[in-house]
């Protein structure tokens, strides 16, 4: 007879045989539905994370795993050596589906960032003429793209960078949501790319100026520089529209794609969820003048495209369009801040609010280097609801985009409550 695990004795466990990488919140999970995830001993918790947005249809969503399992039973991976009979659908379904000509799928979202690097670099020197070697790409201050030796080269986060160097050298940093910034550094004749998220997760769902976005691909445009949006988390509906570089559209969230007036990238990245969390999938999307810099043995990736993969995406993104997630999104996202809000109002706690859709976050009345947003999560968690704080005293959440009004309504009970039981404490 197997003998059931506890709790303690998988975080044990972990700590004793992983690499001690991350900091996890004192759950172990064993099973998740929907918005719900359970753990070991059956305890029920709403998932205000959705893994960091991968989880945007739900946990374990019907058509998502029907499509993985039919899919897994007949053909997994042949590698790009052969071609296969999934590959070649998801790509026009991709393609059509966000308005591009060409895709390159690969499976992290990290991979996807070092595809759409090489791919602006290799346009820079092959299309736009600049000297070998030169190239530069702009990101902004506080970005988080991945943790690749290149990508952490331009991180702000010195834990990420410290002691992984030599750093990569090719970026330029600028201040985020600074259109002034962006216009000295584009002066550069050498500058390839510009390479920015649409709202900055990691750094507290940072979410810049209406027409930031806009302006920037503007200035981008006129210097003939590569404006990249990394959609890895705000893309796929999280934000109230597919993509957040859809903006503050004229559709009131009654779009299931971003309207023909939205700001397209010249590179867009993708992943998380591309398969809604049940494997990894990333894609860099691009039009046929910028993809063709890409010929036969310049990249590539071997589980990149496999048909398992394809499957699965294609029936994540349908569940997306069908079960019009953006537009529950939006909605909901209106919902939570106003309630967020008005709560915010009533106590010293909690010093604001921020996001847009179903990405957001509330700004704890404390210093970066207190435990006040931990210990908060580990109440929440205790009363039922799973969050995570990031850059020390902002609590990010981000449910699954298939939550009801009334589950909303119910997890705002939860955060209200255990603040103020928090405060009171205090």
């Amino acid at each position: 007879m197997i003998k059931t695990m506890s709790s303690k004795e998988a975080m044990e466990l972990e700590n004793k045989y992983g690499a001690h990488n991350y900091h996890p919140l004192p759950v172990v999970l064993s099973r998740g539905e929907g918005v719900f995830v359970w753990d070991i001993e059956g305890k029920k918790y709403y998932d205000f994370l959705s893994a960091y947005s991968a989880v945007n249809q739900g946990h374990c969503h019907p058509k998502i795993i029907g499509a993985l399992k039919e899919q897994a039973e007949t053909l997994t991976l042949t590698s790009r050596a052969f071609y296969s009979d999934a590959l070649g659908a998801f790509q026009k379904y991709a393609t059509e589906y966000f308005g591009f000509e060409k895709v390159l799928p690969m499976n992290t979202g990290a991979e996807g960032v070092e595809t759409a690097i090489k791919v602006c670099r290799k346009w820079g020197y092959e299309k736009k003429g600049i000297a070998a070697d030169q190239a530069k790409i702009i990101v902004c201050e506080q970005n988080f793209h991945g943790r690749t030796t290149t990508i952490v080269s331009f991180s702000s986060d010195e834990g990420a960078r410290r002691n992984f160097g030599p750093l990569t050298p090719g970026f330029v940093k600028i201040p985020y949501n600074d259109i002034e910034a962006l216009k000295e550094a584009l002066k550069d004749p050498n500058v390839a790319g510009f390479l920015v998220e649409p709202i900055q997760g990691e750094a507290g769902v940072y979410t810049p100026a209406d027409t930031y976005i806009r302006e920037a691909a503007t200035l981008c445009k006129a210097s003939n520089v590569l404006f990249i949006a990394d959609e890895i988390q705000t893309g796929i509906a999280r934000t109230g529209s597919l993509l957040a570089v859809c903006g503050n559209c004229s559709c009131e969230g009654n779009c299931e794609r971003q309207p023909a007036t939205y700001t397209k990238p010249d590179i867009l990245i993708l992943g998380k969820a591309m398969s809604g969390g049940a494997y990894p999938v990333s894609a860099v999307l691009a039009d046929d003048r910028i993809m063709d810099v890409l010929t036969p043995g310049t990249h590539g990736s071997t589980f990149g495209g496999n048909p398992l993969a394809c499957k699965v995406a294609m029936a994540a993104l349908d569940v997306v369009k069908d079960e019009k997630l953006a537009q529950n999104a939006r909605q909901l996202g209106v919902i939570f801040r106003e309630r967020m809000g008005k709560f915010i109002a009533t106590t010293k706690l909690v010093k604001m609010v921020r996001g847009k859709g179903l990405l957001n976050a509330i700004l704890i009345n404390d210093t970066e280097d207190s435990s006040t947003a931990w210990d908060i999560c580990v109440a929440l968690k205790d009363n039922g609801l799973l969050a995570k704080p990031t850059h020390g005293n902002i609590i990010r959440f981000a449910p699954p985009l298939v939550m009801t009004e009334e589950q909303l309504h119910d997890c705002c009970d939860i955060i209200e409550k255990t603040i103020r039981e928090f405060e009171l404490k205090g």
